[in-house]
């Protein structure tokens, strides 16, 4: 009887989730300036800061100690820089469900696979944010989060795209 309703409850938050990835976050003033909202992701330096050939050359030149100070607040940093990427993947989320409705084709077209993108990305964030908690706890695990990282640069070249077609001030610069 308890294994069934924990089982009921763990899919009711699935569910939450999912419906959660699908709609995103994002304020009815949203659409008056989505690039306010939208914050810059420093795709060279996030790559960095997952990078396992780093943190393995942090680990032989460091004691012991600094590098698991070191790697934690570098944890840190790929946490922001996630957090980031799903808050901005929301808001083109809403962005690319309003360009869906668009007559012309190929602009509907780059804004259903921008709101896919989207999806996936929020998806992969949602997923890589508690691995990176892990990692803070025991700072010899590595986690990886190059998932998000190459499905943000999609998002953000999908984003170039449909803003080709669809034009958003500043959204394309905001990234």
């Amino acid at each position: 009887m308890i294994f069934s309703a924990i089982f009921v409850v763990i899919g009711l938050l699935a569910l939450g989730l999912l419906f959660q990835l699908r709609r995103g976050h994002a304020s009815p003033r949203l659409m008056e300036d989505p690039a306010a909202h939208l914050r810059s992701v420093d795709i060279e330096a996030f790559r960095n800061l997952i990078d396992p050939a780093e943190e393995d050359f942090l680990r032989r030149h460091l004691p012991p100690a600094e590098f698991r100070k070191i790697q934690r607040e570098r944890l840190r940093a790929a946490l922001e820089y996630i957090s980031c990427a799903a808050q901005n993947a929301a808001i083109l989320l809403r962005l690319g469900e309003a360009a869906r409705s668009s007559p012309d084709p190929a602009t509907a077209e780059a804004a259903e696979k921008l709101v896919d993108q989207a999806i996936r990305l929020r998806l992969y964030a949602f997923q890589a944010i508690p691995r990176l908690y892990i990692g803070i706890i025991s700072p010899g695990w590595h986690p990886s989060s190059l998932r998000v990282v190459e499905s943000y640069e999609q998002v953000t070249r999908q984003v170039v795209r449909l803003g080709l077609q669809y034009p958003v001030p500043g959204v394309s610069a905001a990234l």
